[in-house]
């Protein structure tokens, strides 16, 4: 999990996470990531890991605005549950997410990173 949070950090580092965070969760959680030498850092994790990681990382809570929720309506104190939530609201599995992640997967490589087809 630790290489995915630096998937994570560099779309975050780069100021890419805004219009691109549905995208970014269906890549974390259903397809394979490598570095730009092939080297996988990640086939997949689940919707609890990537909540975990964004809490730890302190993602921006406001970053959920763009799945159309408000962030003072969601569990602040719990920041798990909220971006477990958030991860549900996105419906990773959908086709518009699927879209949204073949555009990360685009940006990934200028990032140095490979990312897989969708398994959709």
């Amino acid at each position: 999990m630790g290489d995915v949070r630096q998937f994570l950090e560099a779309f975050r580092k780069a100021k890419l996470v805004h219009g691109h965070l549905r995208g970014l969760f269906h890549v974390v959680i259903g397809r394979r990531i490598a570095t730009s030498d092939g080297t996988v850092i990640s086939t997949g994790i689940t919707w609890r890991q990537l909540a975990e990681i964004l809490k730890d990382l302190h993602w921006d809570k406001d970053y959920v605005i763009e799945l159309g929720l408000n962030p003072q309506e969601m569990p602040l104190k719990d920041r798990t549950r909220y971006w477990y939530q958030a991860i549900s609201a996105a419906k990773v599995l959908s086709v518009e997410a699927q879209r949204e992640g073949d555009q990360v997967a685009l940006i990934a490589l200028g990032l140095g990173f490979q990312v897989g087809p969708s398994p959709l």
